[in-house]
């Protein structure tokens, strides 16, 4: 598994693309929880993503955690991007591929039927 600094690295994350804030916390954890800043909230100024992290009581603990999970969500939204890019090449080749020989025969028949519709649709004179 590879390190977080080297993880951040592969992704494109540079510590001076993220703003960072320490916020008092909420919740449980009784009153040293609320009165200091541990809360880590994180912002990633190239892609707007934000991730805040209130896991330990240990700031400096939130801000690795804060970090891997920044790391996460923009791991999953550049798999989701490839996967979409995926399935349209796929798509498009799938549109593009040469019919099969019973493909072509259904849709000559297909034709045939609406050429009878359309001739019954005619006036009785022509």
């Amino acid at each position: 598994m590879e390190s977080l600094p080297e993880r951040m690295l592969r992704l494109g994350i540079r510590e001076e693309d993220l703003e960072e804030r320490f916020v008092l916390g909420s919740g449980s954890g009784g009153q040293k929880i609320n009165k200091t800043s541990s809360c880590v909230w994180l912002k990633h100024q190239v892609s707007g993503e934000e991730v805040s992290c209130q896991a330990t009581r240990s700031r400096e603990k939130n801000r690795e955690i804060a970090r891997e999970r920044l790391c996460d969500k923009l791991e999953s939204a550049l798999n989701t991007i490839r996967l979409n890019q995926a399935r349209t090449r796929a798509q498009i080749r799938f549109q593009k591929r040469k019919p099969s020989r019973a493909e072509k025969a259904r849709r000559r028949v297909a034709k045939q039927r609406r050429q009878e519709r359309k001739t019954l649709r005619r006036r009785v004179g022509e």
